[in-house]
């Protein structure tokens, strides 16, 4: 049996058993994994590979000299993106209407150092200017990293991330409504992990994962 570790002295990170049962069973339930024409149809409802090419060249390092631009991507990004809620999209489209100059400046900073410099640094100064509108949301302040970076960076939905968190028994973990770099980086590494344990096929993008983990529990 594959032992998820992070070190000797801390032991198991999460129920192993739970792990590999939900590969197996989902292995049963669609042979192939994520290559199963089931499995297919669902990928192209979330048109993951157009988002991802999407926040790739919106965001990339040069276009941050063009605050504004990057603004603007944002509120396509979220528009057009299967992950966020109907209820969530028109809120974040308001939002970018109304941000001063110096705001939107702020809030393209902010995503250009969670991107590609201090992560926690830009990480709270996305949500500190949109916690001043309500709008510092987990999963706007997490979908344009897993559509820039789907290997790396994790998608956080409170849904799943609370059920992933109890049913596989994370440790050393307890989910915060309010967005924290703190539990976003505990989740995103624990996520990581996780997928090290598995087969290959299903070391894929960690939205598609997760969703593999959601399927597994519903299950």
């Amino acid at each position: 049996m594959v032992k998820l570790v992070i070190n000797k002295e801390e032991g198991d990170i999460m129920n192993i058993k739970k792990l590999k049962e939900a590969e197996e069973n989902f292995f049963i339930r669609y042979p192939g994994g994520f290559s199963n024409p089931l499995m297919q149809e669902i990928a192209k409802k979330h048109k993951a590979q157009k988002m991802v090419q999407l926040a790739q060249e919106s965001f990339s390092a040069e276009k941050f000299d063009f605050p504004g631009e990057i603004v603007d991507s944002m509120g396509k990004i979220v528009s057009r993106s299967s992950i966020i809620s109907l209820f969530e999209k028109p809120k974040f489209r308001d939002l970018v209407k109304v941000l001063s100059d110096n705001e939107k400046e702020s809030l393209a900073h902010g995503l250009k150092e969670f991107l590609y410099g201090d992560q926690e640094l830009g990480f709270n100064m996305m949500a500190g200017l949109m916690k001043e509108y309500k709008l510092a949301k987990w999963p706007l302040l997490t979908v344009f990293g897993i559509y820039h970076k789907p290997d790396v960076e994790a998608f956080v939905k409170p849904t799943t991330a609370k059920k992933v968190i109890q049913y596989f028994e994370l440790k050393d973990i307890k989910y915060s409504p309010n967005p924290t770099y703190e539990f976003y980086k505990s989740y995103r590494d624990q996520i990581n992990q996780m997928k090290k344990g598995l087969d290959t096929s299903l070391q894929v993008d960690n939205a598609a994962f997760c969703g593999f983990l959601m399927m597994s529990i519903e299950k």
